[in-house]
């Protein structure tokens, strides 16, 4: 499936589409940069409640199709311009990240 419409089924806020045709398989979530950059696999949407600019670097190395910002946390201007120089895509959730990992294991039949 492609990134613009797995945001249009889950409702997500888009906050930087640099790929929008980006294949999504899967998901992975977590806060722990380590841990994701050694786990997230690519093509996955890793979702999260970190907005600092190490993000962007984790999601470049793991090759996620985008970082999903779950409760509704605004993301920095300094995240969003690296993420647009980068080439990563970012939305964002308003639900908690729990809820937010529901709905995207029934989006790909997981739940």
């Amino acid at each position: 499936m492609k990134i613009s419409e797995a945001i249009e089924k889950l409702n997500f806020e888009t906050v930087v589409m640099s790929d929008p045709n980006a294949e999504v398989n899967g998901c992975y979530v977590g806060d722990l940069l380590s841990w994701v950059m050694g786990r997230a696999e690519a093509d996955n949407l890793w979702i999260t409640i970190m907005t600092n600019i190490n993000t962007v670097a984790v999601a470049s190395l793991s090759g996620v199709a985008a970082i999903v910002i779950a409760e509704g946390l605004d993301v920095p201007e300094n995240v969003i311009d690296a993420a647009t120089t980068q080439g990563i895509n970012i939305v964002k959730s308003q639900k908690p990240i729990f809820e937010t990992s529901v709905d995207v294991g029934r989006l790909f039949g997981i739940l």
